[in-house]
């Protein structure tokens, strides 16, 4: 944050609160275009504003962003983040540069603890647990034989329980294949009877050691510091030793989530000054957060790493689309429906790359939870940005992460970032809107056997009675017209029912997946609750079911009063784990199957999950329907689905009074207010207990006690890379001297051609260096895991099997050593060069570094000794990514291609980079066999160019301090 002397060009906007805090004041430039900016661009504005240093952000970026109607999709402006958010896999890398820089630093008498993010930074770790205790039966328990070692598997396990590892407990063990030493099946003991198998709760995965359930995330998060030792105990030392970094310990949260519930802030105030909350992340899910009218969205790791530096992420200044809500809810219509509906509406609208900005008098309908589930869809209609400005609604929420309201308010009043959303006078100017009409998105169901066959719930009746008459196929049933008002009455329980096409015979309520919101969860319980307060019931015969997604769920419809009610229809919490979606539904009453089969009737399953298909729940029930959770427990009470809620009771209670859907039916307003009471409540105060507590593990993790990091040489893991190995006070000449070509490349090579992923194949260069270091292929991991060990990564830069090398002629990770003739691995080769003093570039076709970003997408080639890519086009993220880490990306002349200029790609070329380097500069190339061609310098601005010479940005910051 760059906090105003005198000399700050924006000086005179300083104003002051009532409390004291000062904050830059745009409406200071009395300037009309200011209010009719839309909010998200003003957060720009700020931004550009209180950063202004005449380097990083000019004065006329800042004139760029206020003249944003004119200069939209075009200009380049600066954007500087209050913070930035990572996770572990994409946390380390950054990390590790930092304090492989330290180490530069002090090896020229500069004190290293002055190497520190720049912007503040957390760090979740989050990324590494995996399950290797739950609730299994001996029978379905892990093989012992082969599988991952300690501080091998960094991520979610992928592995079947069959393939599951030989080490229990941590240590290293010699399990046989058949069974483990300390099993069951090996000591002799008799083989466990069904009723012991159902009576042992948990098991070991190694050694089928049982465990108490309340061991099991314990004993998980002994397995995840055992395996990530060097990760962990890395991570602790940054979190002493840097200062700028937050750090999440493991078991705490997800990333995204602990960012919207214990890291998030609306506004920020640091050392007097106050201004508004804003992060880029290195998850999808950063977006989120735009649901509490805080700017965020996500980057890639070289982005991020850039940012904790000190340098803004560039972007061209966004159109913004306005997306007014009108309309009222349907009272039927759930938080799910909302943001279905909407997510739908925006895919269809073509709005790639905007930003969305939410305003009208409906989104004051949408709670804070609705609106930060809408923001997390970004991805789904590829939006960068779904802005909700703050309103009260967000003031309310922001209660619950101990904001101080007064100030928030006051703040976001002054700068004219609150909204009142009923007031049509606030609104800003767009570059274009769409309406969406709220009372247009009515509820849903998905059947009889396919998901993407959406019913709306005021057709259900009409739409089933289609299906009895379609011919056998998705929808149909092909019932003969006689045949469809079979009654066949059977007695269950003493008492005579009957059942006919369309009746209920299967109701599960499911957290998981798309209906794991509080709010759709809650309108279930409430709902239940009213139903029971009026006296209905479910038919006993229906196998009922309730399965929630976690415990939280259980816990906070415990907290809510409503999971008696639950009960009372006999919804009873069955567990923790998928059930009724993958078939394992409790088998229906005998009586009723019978019933079914006599009168070949299509009787009906209703869940809350996504798998329904014909047969799924029960072989005898063909129709299935996937519903919200409150609509499961409606089609239970009427036992049908052959209903029209509108028109027809649900039930008749035991004076005769009928008692119909919407007599029932909890307001959305019940339904926030018990969120907010009961359920927000108490997520945030079992947050803040784990925090304030800490995780036992974590606490006890002992690390260094340095300023610099001491590298264990053994590592596998965690390795200092050697990005600062020939660093001086000095930038030494950029030219490139009689170059030799590394990669003769094609059009369209993407990032994942350039950069190490997935797993490490075992005859590649990778493999080859983790052998030398005596690990067995099944240590490997993946390239994901060792993000930390530069030597892996850079082996895996081009490691790409579908990687086209016209050197080579068919797809492969092999290169052409020119000076020998020899086809070699790319590093293989690329190490040889570098041995004999060789510089190396790359030549391309279009599009060259397409796709999605990655941090050793230029960190890889710079290794590599990669000083410039020629191609015919880039793509701008990593062609900004290359500039970052010292490499020029020098585009061909228009018309002009390695082809048109008959380049064989075995010349050796020679770049002449003068002094007074501008951007854009044109250049000259000249080749081995005497011909030359001309070349544009893709610098965009003086800094791209300072960064360059420096020989990247990492080298650029350190060097400053030297």
């Amino acid at each position: 944050v760059c906090f105003p002397s005198a000399e700050h060009p924006y000086s005179h906007l300083i104003d002051t609160l009532k409390d004291g805090n000062k904050f830059f004041s745009p409406q200071k430039l009395n300037d009309p275009r200011y209010d009719q900016l839309p909010l998200s661009i003003r957060v720009l504005l700020e931004a550009a504003i209180r950063n202004c240093d005449g380097f990083y952000t000019k004065e006329e970026d800042v004139q760029n962003i206020l003249d944003w109607q004119q200069q939209q999709n075009r200009a380049e402006v600066p954007f500087s983040p209050a913070r930035v958010l990572l996770q572990d896999f994409t946390g380390i890398p950054a990390m590790v540069d930092l304090a492989a820089m330290r180490d530069a630093v002090a090896k020229h008498g500069v004190d290293p603890s002055l190497v520190n993010p720049k912007c503040p930074t957390d760090l979740i770790v989050d990324h590494s647990l995996q399950i290797d205790y739950s609730k299994c039966a001996i029978q379905n328990a892990p093989n012992p034989g082969g599988g991952d070692g300690p501080n091998q598997s960094q991520g979610p396990s992928r592995s079947t329980p069959s393939r599951r590892g030989s080490q229990c407990g941590g240590q290293r063990g010699s399990c046989s294949k058949a069974a483990c030493s300390d099993s069951p099946a090996s000591s002799g003991r008799p083989a466990a009877s069904v009723q012991q198998i159902e009576n042992t709760p948990l098991l070991c995965p190694f050694h089928l050691q049982p465990v108490s359930e309340t061991e099991t995330a314990l004993k998980n998060q002994e397995m995840e510091l055992i395996r990530n030792k060097e990760r962990l105990q890395f991570f602790k030392w940054c979190s002493k030793a840097f200062k700028n970094v937050n750090m999440v310990p493991p078991d705490i949260g997800a990333v995204h989530q602990m960012n919207l519930e214990y890291l998030s802030r609306v506004v920020q105030v640091t050392d007097g000054f106050i201004y508004p909350d804003s992060v880029v992340g290195t998850d999808s899910h950063t977006t989120m957060i735009n649901g509490l009218g805080i700017l965020g969205w996500g980057v890639g790791g070289i982005e991020s790493e850039a940012v904790m530096l000190g340098q803004p992420v560039s972007l061209t200044l966004p159109q913004v689309v306005g997306c007014k809500l009108v309309g009222s809810i349907n009272p039927l219509t759930t938080s799910i429906d909302i943001v279905l509906g909407i997510t739908k509406h925006l895919r269809q609208a073509g709005i790639a790359g905007k930003f969305v900005e939410f305003f009208g008098p409906g989104v004051s309908q949408l709670s804070a939870p609705d609106r930060t589930t809408i923001a997390n869809m970004c991805p789904e209609y590829n939006a960068t940005v779904s802005f909700f400005p703050v309103d009260q609604v967000t003031l309310k929420f922001c209660h619950f992460f101990g904001e101080k309201l007064e100030l928030l308010e006051s703040y976001m009043k002054a700068v004219k970032l609150f909204r009142i959303y009923e007031d049509p006078s606030e609104d800003p100017q767009y570059s274009e809107v769409i309406e969406i009409n709220l009372s247009s998105i009515m509820p849903y169901v998905s059947g009889p056997k396919r998901p993407q066959d959406r019913v709306a719930v005021s057709s259900m009746k009409e739409d089933f009675q289609s299906c009895l008459d379609e011919k056998v196929g998705f929808k149909g049933f092909h019932i003969a017209k006689e045949k469809q008002d079979t009654r066949v009455p059977f007695l269950h329980c003493g008492q005579e029912y009957q059942l006919s096409h369309g009746s209920v015979v299967i109701a599960a309520v499911i957290s998981c997946t798309n209906n794991c919101n509080p709010s759709v969860m809650l309108t279930a319980g409430l709902l239940a609750k009213k139903a029971v307060e009026a006296g209905l019931v479910v038919k006993p015969y229906i196998r009922t079911s309730l399965a929630p997604g976690s415990g939280m769920v259980t816990h906070y419809l415990n907290t809510s009063g409503v999971l008696p009610y639950f009960s009372q229809l006999g919804f009873e919490v069955i567990g923790y784990g998928c059930a009724t979606c993958v078939g394992n539904t409790a088998p229906l009453p005998e009586a009723v199957v019978d019933v079914i089969k006599q009168g070949d009737l299509v009787a009906c399953g209703v869940l809350s999950g996504n798998r329904h298909f014909e047969g799924r729940l029960c072989d005898c029930v063909r129709a299935n329907y996937l519903a919200s959770p409150p609509l499961v427990v409606a089609y239970a009470l009427a036992g049908t689905v052959g209903i029209d809620f509108e028109k027809e009771p649900l039930g008749v209670t035991s004076e005769g009074k009928e008692v119909y859907l919407c007599d029932i039916w909890p307001t959305r307003e019940e339904v926030q207010q018990t969120e907010e009471d009961r359920v927000i409540s108490s997520i945030f105060k079992d947050l803040r207990g784990r925090m304030e507590k800490g995780n036992m593990l974590w606490n006890n993790i002992e690390c260094p006690d340095s300023v610099v990091f001491p590298w264990d040489h053994k590592s596998t893991y965690i390795r200092s890379p050697s990005f600062f190995s020939k660093l001086v006070k000095v930038p030494p000449p950029q030219s490139i001297e009689s170059a030799h070509v590394l990669l003769f490349l094609g059009n369209k090579v993407t990032t994942d051609h350039i950069s190490p992923a997935g797993s490490i194949a075992r005859v590649s260069a990778a493999a080859k260096y983790l052998l030398s270091k005596r690990l067995t292929p099944r240590e490997f991991n993946s390239y994901g895991a060792r993000r930390g060990n530069d030597a892996v990564m850079t082996r895996g830069t081009f490691a790409s099997i579908k990687l086209q090398n016209r050197f080579i002629g068919k797809p492969g990770p092999k290169t052409l050593h020119i000076p020998s003739g020899q086809t070699l691995d790319v590093f293989e080769a690329a190490d040889r060069y570098q041995r004999d003093g060789i510089p190396l570039i790359i030549l391309a076709g279009k599009d060259y570094g397409s796709g999605n970003s990655r941090d050793w997408v230029a960190k890889g080639p710079y290794l590599l000794g990669v000083r410039a890519v020629i191609a015919e086009s880039f793509e701008k993220l990593h062609k900004n990514q290359l500039v970052g880490m010292g490499i020029i990306p020098l585009q061909f002349l228009p018309g002009e291609n390695a082809d048109s200029l008959e380049l064989s790609g075995k010349e050796r070329f020679t770049i002449t980079l003068p002094d007074s380097l501008s951007p854009r500069q044109q250049l000259t190339v000249k080749t081995s066999q005497e011909k030359s061609f001309f070349v544009t310098a893709l610098f965009d601005t003086e800094k791209d160019v300072i960064f360059f010479r420096h020989g990247g940005l990492l080298r650029y910051v350190a060097r400053t301090l030297l």
